[in-house]
């Protein structure tokens, strides 16, 4: 006996998709529409099956989504936590400022957290972020309680983990539930990551909500920022937000132009050079691209 169930999709496997309904767990194939339709279910998808007592389903339907990534390929993300360094090695800000305007783009809450804080203090690091508008937290994997407040703003929520390599996420998460990183590890030895690597996403329970684990762990899809025309850009710098409308030109892309009240605020100090530093190195990279190469 057949019954309908909505539920989220935990990883997507061979063309198995492993729903959570219910309190179970189904492992379900995807109806013919979906590729007609030229739709595919990734990891995060809320979705509706006709779940089977044997625990094998049919996913007939693919709720709205909120925001979909393709690296990793996750849907419905709530967090982006970006794990930044204070010292060996130092974060590049540049970076860390084009995975922040991706989240923004996308309509993703970015974290950021300071990790390696019992090294090196991460007030100045912080404070550029803080300034911004940004959520920060500093953590240290030598001091297990100062993970608590990042614990406790996970609860509930799907979470994307992303840094460069070397800033500790694996020990951060590692902290925030030692069974967890030991879970994916096997499962990541078992679908053989390393020489021949997978490109599958898997969602696991973290704090109450879950983390996106990929074999992208470590990076964003940063090819995003091709899609992110130059006149959306601004609006992924939350701290320009009160300025915006209030140059001396319409149409101001807050660049050399005269009369910018955004290059005003970063004169006066409210804005972070840093900051506006990657807005300027961005907007160069998309400022003369063509819409057929965005495509």
């Amino acid at each position: 006996m057949s019954k309908t169930l909505q539920g989220l999709i935990l990883r997507c496997i061979g063309g198995f998709y492993y729903v959570e309904a219910a309190d179970a767990v189904y492992t379900c194939r995807a109806r013919g529409a979906f590729r007609k339709q030229g739709i595919t279910p990734v990891a995060g998808d809320r979705v509706v099956i006709t779940a089977q007592e044997s625990g094998e389903g049919t996913l007939q339907e693919i709720l709205e989504r909120r925001n979909v990534l393709v690296r990793p390929p996750v849907a419905n993300v709530d967090l982006l936590v970006l794990v930044a360094s204070i010292c060996e090695p130092v974060t590049n800000t540049l970076i860390l400022d084009k995975m922040l305007a991706v989240a923004e783009y996308k309509g993703i809450t970015p974290l950021v957290v300071v990790n390696k804080s019992d090294l090196q203090d991460p007030t100045p690091l912080m404070e550029v972020y803080q300034r911004a508008g940004l959520e920060c937290f500093a953590v240290s994997t030598q001091d297990l309680p100062s993970l608590e407040p990042l614990r406790r703003r996970l609860s509930g929520c799907v979470s994307v983990f992303t840094g460069n390599s070397g800033v500790g996420k694996s020990s951060i998460i590692n902290g925030l539930d030692p069974s967890l990183v030991l879970e994916t590890g096997e499962i990541s030895h078992k679908l053989g990551r390393g020489r021949h690597t997978t490109r599958t996403a898997s969602l696991y329970r973290l704090a109450d909500g879950y983390l996106v684990d990929t074999p992208g762990f470590s990076s964003l899809d940063l090819e995003m920022l091709e899609s992110i025309d130059k006149e959306s850009l601004p609006d992924c710098f939350r701290e320009f937000e009160p300025y915006l409308g209030q140059c001396r030109f319409t149409g101001c892309a807050h660049y050399r132009e005269p009369g910018c009240a955004v290059r005003q605020a970063v004169e006066a100090g409210v804005i972070s050079a840093s900051r506006y530093d990657s807005y300027v190195s961005m907007y160069e990279s998309v400022k003369d691209k063509k819409e057929w190469e965005k495509a």
